[in-house]
């Protein structure tokens, strides 16, 4: 019985012994490898150059030569990332940082080293880099500028209205392209745009539709379209009628005098409607043959009447 004692206390040493030299040698590898990050190291390193600030025109021709290799010196931790990726990203603006030749940009490498250690960061030394100038050649799109075109489905609710036209974020769109693709291109469409029950102000993005345009790109891809919208009625009023381009040796008598027009409006500008800010005309040249009445036209009314209408679709006369 006390020889299997022994043997169990003498085995449970032998295993405790090996745990404690597992964790002894775990740290002391440890900190080893700690010890060696710390150091400084010299290594090279693949800088991949983006050019930002490009035209919308331009394309770059290879971007698999856009690579600087830099000689850097770093305490090991700041290397480590460079052991699992290819190459670390600078960024160059197009517009301040190179000089553009024809169908070539040009950039400095060696003028522009504090450029490249300011964005590597404080943890890195460049001691040398390769190529002395870096030459990325591009080519060059044709573009112009399209008008807006609102593919929409708005129902608004009973009483509501747009009470004016829609506004967008830009004026137009910019193209990009080959020649012939670029020159087919009247106007871009927006995707539709669908609203019911409207009764608030309308403030939307909205993606355009390059869908039938394929071999093109267009700058904004997203615009934002906005539209007030009000409260609307509807209002009846008497107007005068003009006779125009009548001979001044024909008289006439026509009847009616005047004609009612029924308007759709705002209820902010309701109240300021005044006869005066309509004009009915009945052009005499239009009278055909035989004809023995006008036809009752508005030439005039103000801008924030949504629409109108004459009742009287014509007017009588008979010559003296």
């Amino acid at each position: 019985m006390n020889s299997k004692k022994k043997l169990y206390i003498s085995g449970y040493l032998k295993k405790k012994n090996v745990k404690r030299f597992s964790i002894f040698f775990t740290i002391a590898f440890i900190f080893l490898i700690f010890s060696k990050l710390s150091n400084d190291y010299k290594q090279t390193i693949k800088l991949r150059v983006n050019l930002v600030n490009v035209q919308d025109e331009i394309v770059l021709e290879n971007d698999s030569l856009n690579v600087i290799d830099a000689l850097v010196e770093a305490k090991g931790f700041s290397l480590i990332p460079f052991m699992f990726k290819g190459a670390s990203d600078i960024e160059i603006d197009a517009m301040t940082e190179v000089t553009s030749k024809q169908n070539e940009f040009i950039f400095d490498v060696q003028k522009n080293q504090f450029l490249i250690e300011g964005q590597l960061g404080k943890s890195y030394k460049v001691l040398s880099l390769s190529p002395e100038t870096l030459v990325l050649s591009y080519s060059k799109r044709a573009s112009k500028f399209v008008p807006i075109t609102l593919n929409s489905s708005i129902k608004y609710a009973i009483g509501y209205d747009l009470k004016s036209d829609f506004s967008f974020s830009v004026d137009s769109i910019k193209v990009v392209g080959s020649a012939v693709a670029v020159d087919s291109i009247r106007s871009i469409t927006t995707e539709l745009l669908e609203l019911k029950e409207v009764n608030t102000n309308i403030n939307e993005r909205v993606k355009l539709d390059v869908s039938h345009y394929p071999k093109i790109e267009i700058f904004p891809k997203i615009i934002n379209i906005k539209g007030e919208v009000a409260r609307f009625t509807e209002g009846t009023i008497e107007i005068p009628i003009t006779i125009a381009n009548k001979p001044n040796n024909i008289l006439i008598n026509y009847f009616p005098k005047t004609v009612s027009v029924s308007y759709y409006v705002d209820l902010d500008n309701y109240n300021s409607i005044k006869s005066t800010d309509f004009i009915v005309e009945c052009n005499f040249k239009d009278i055909e043959d035989n004809q023995a009445y006008l036809v009752p036209k508005i030439v005039k009314k103000p801008d924030f009447v949504k629409r109108s209408n004459i009742k009287q679709k014509r007017i009588d006369f008979i010559k003296l």
